[in-house]
């Protein structure tokens, strides 16, 4: 199994390329700032994305999906609750005075809770952490022991995601983080949607908006 993290577009999102060596597909999380730099990259891995999968729908992770996957023949896919928001890319471009905003395209389906998407010999589980947005989703990624999280902007290293963009509130992020991460094991590594990589128990012991919680 591949797994690699990059950085893409201005706000330095973090992409995650799950591959599969013996049938040569993968899975794209959260390209779709970062379009040239994911084919340089699959190329480089000799992968052929089959899914792209997205967290939510803000622009930095979402906003140039439409070419990725002209460019890949990928499914794109995303949580239902965040159709609306994937909908307003023309606002969020404003929001951050961008001259152009990408197109909105029709996407491929939806990520549903507890859904598992495979990729050879590995699968993601999505995880439903409403929050950031509405249909924010996390993927966990492992051999039963849910090894790695890729939490999207729900849950940082020493943070969590704003829950002031619509639609959620703080405590719709606390609870999720609680009832769907924080019941992970310690030693589960956690890839936010940027900055650098942190472990559940790192963030239950010391993350000031978490570290009184329980499971």
């Amino acid at each position: 199994m591949i797994v690699e993290t990059f950085a893409v577009g201005p706000l330095a999102c973090n992409c995650t390329i799950v591959g599969d060596e013996a049938t040569g597909n993968a899975l794209v999380v959260d390209g779709g700032d970062g379009v040239d730099e994911v084919l340089l990259r699959l190329h480089a891995l000799r992968l052929r994305a089959t899914q792209l999968l997205h967290t939510h729908a803000h622009i930095d992770h979402i906003g140039d999906v439409g070419r990725l996957r002209a460019e890949t023949g990928a499914a794109a896919l995303l949580h239902p609750a965040d159709i609306p928001l994937y909908e307003m890319l023309e606002w969020q471009a404003k929001l951050l005075g961008l001259a152009q905003a990408p197109a909105v395209v029709p996407l491929d389906g939806e990520l549903n809770d507890d859904a598992f998407l495979e990729c050879g010999d590995a699968a993601l589980h999505v995880l439903h952490t409403p929050g950031h947005t509405p249909g924010s989703v996390c993927f966990s990624l492992g051999d039963g022991r849910e090894s790695l999280v890729l939490s999207g902007d729900t849950l940082f290293a020493g943070s969590i995601g704003r829950w002031d963009l619509g639609g959620t509130s703080m405590q719709d992020i606390v609870e999720s983080i609680t009832r769907r991460l924080l019941v992970l094991p310690d030693e589960t590594r956690v890839i936010p949607g940027h900055g650098p990589a942190t472990t559940i128990g790192i963030e239950r012991r010391t993350n000031p908006y978490l570290s009184t919680r329980t499971p």
